[in-house]
C-alpha cells in the first residue's frame, strides 16, 4: 500500500528506473520505490522531470502536484483513464438525476456543519450551537444556503470578527495549501472510479476543473481548519507546509474505525459517489480525533 508523500523543494532532477523514482541533487541521488509513493509535491520550479516518469506515475496512479514561483499549487497530473470502464461511468454521470444531487449536496453540507459545530464546541466557543440550528434548518439542495450562513460565523470564531477569507495572509495562505492538497488527493479519487472532476453535483461554473471535487471534499475542510486554528500563529513556510502534508497520513475515525486519513478520502470518495444512486451509501465524515 502506498503511504509515502515526496516533497522536493529544491533544485533536482527526478526520473525513473527499475520500478523506482530517481531524485538527483548534484552529487546525490535518492531512490524511493514506487509502490511506497502515494503523492509527489514538486515545490520548486527548479526541477526537471522525465516524460518517462510521468508516464510511469499516471501507470500507477501517483498523484503528483506542481507549485509555482511562489511555492503554491497550480496543478497536477491526472491521467486520462483510471479505470477500465471510464466511459460507462462518465455516461452515467452525465445522466444524473437534479433530485439525486440536490438530496446528495444536502446530505454533505449537513456533514459540513456538524464538523464546524464539533471544531466550535471543542474550542469552547457557543456559537457551535447557531450552526447546529442551521444544520436543522437545511432544506433539499440547501436552496437557502445554510452552509454560507454557517462558514461566516464559523471563520469569525476561528480567526476573529474582522477575517476575511479574501485577506492575503499567513492564514488563509496556509489555509489554501491545504485545501489544495486535499483537492489534489480527492480529485485522484474520484478519477480512479472512473468519473469526470468537471461534472458537479452543486458546484457548477464552467471555469472550474474541479466542480465535483469541490462538491465532495467539503466535510474534510475541517481538518485544516483545525490545524491552521492552532497554529495561526506561526509563519506559513516550507515547515508549516511539511506539517500540513504529513496530517493525510494521521488517524482518524471513520464509520467506527481508525484509518488514515488517505484511506478514509477513498472510502469515503467511493460512498459518496455510489450515494447518487443510493442516498443510503453516504457515509458521512465526523470530525473526530479520538
Amino acid at each position: 500500500m502506498s503511504f509515502r508523500t515526496v516533497i522536493i523543494t529544491r533544485q533536482a532532477r527526478i526520473s525513473y528506473k527499475n520500478r523506482f523514482l530517481v531524485v538527483k541533487k548534484e552529487s546525490e541521488e535518492h531512490f524511493v520505490h514506487l509502490s511506497e509513493i502515494d503523492t509527489i509535491i514538486v515545490d520548486s520550479i527548479s526541477v526537471s522531470i522525465s516524460a518517462y516518469l510521468l508516464k510511469e506515475l499516471a501507470d500507477n496512479k501517483i498523484n503528483i502536484i506542481f507549485c509555482d514561483d511562489k511555492h503554491n499549487p497550480f496543478g497536477e497530473l491526472s491521467p486520462y483513464y483510471s479505470r477500465h470502464n471510464s466511459s460507462k461511468q462518465i455516461k452515467e454521470q452525465m445522466q444524473w438525476k437534479k433530485s439525486s444531487k440536490d438530496t446528495l449536496w444536502s446530505k454533505i453540507v449537513e456533514n459540513k456543519i456538524i464538523n464546524q459545530a464539533r471544531l466550535l464546541k471543542k474550542i469552547n466557543s457557543d456559537k457551535y450551537k447557531l450552526l447546529l440550528s442551521y444544520k436543522d434548518q437545511i432544506k433539499i439542495g440547501d436552496k437557502t444556503n445554510r452552509e454560507g450562513h454557517a462558514a461566516k460565523v464559523y471563520f469569525n470564531e476561528l480567526f476573529g470578527k474582522y477575517f476575511s477569507r479574501d485577506d492575503n495572509n499567513d492564514i488563509n495562505s496556509a489555509l489554501n495549501y491545504g485545501y489544495a492538497v486535499l483537492l489534489s488527493t480527492i480529485n485522484k479519487e474520484i478519477v480512479s472510479n472512473g468519473y469526470l472532476t468537471q461534472l458537479g453535483i452543486h458546484h457548477k461554473n464552467e471555469f472550474n476543473q474541479f466542480n465535483l471535487t469541490c462538491d465532495i471534499m467539503e466535510p474534510f475542510r475541517i481538518i485544516i481548519d483545525s490545524f491552521v486554528y492552532y497554529n495561526q500563529n506561526r509563519k506559513f513556510d516550507s515547515d508549516y507546509k511539511l506539517d500540513i502534508v504529513s496530517m493525510f497520513n494521521n488517524y482518524y475515525k471513520y464509520l467506527g474505525k481508525k484509518y488514515i486519513l488517505k484511506d478514509i478520502i477513498k472510502l469515503y470518495v467511493k460512498h459518496t459517489l455510489e450515494a447518487m444512486y443510493n442516498i443510503e451509501n453516504y457515509k458521512g465524515f465526523v470530525y473526530d480525533e479520538g
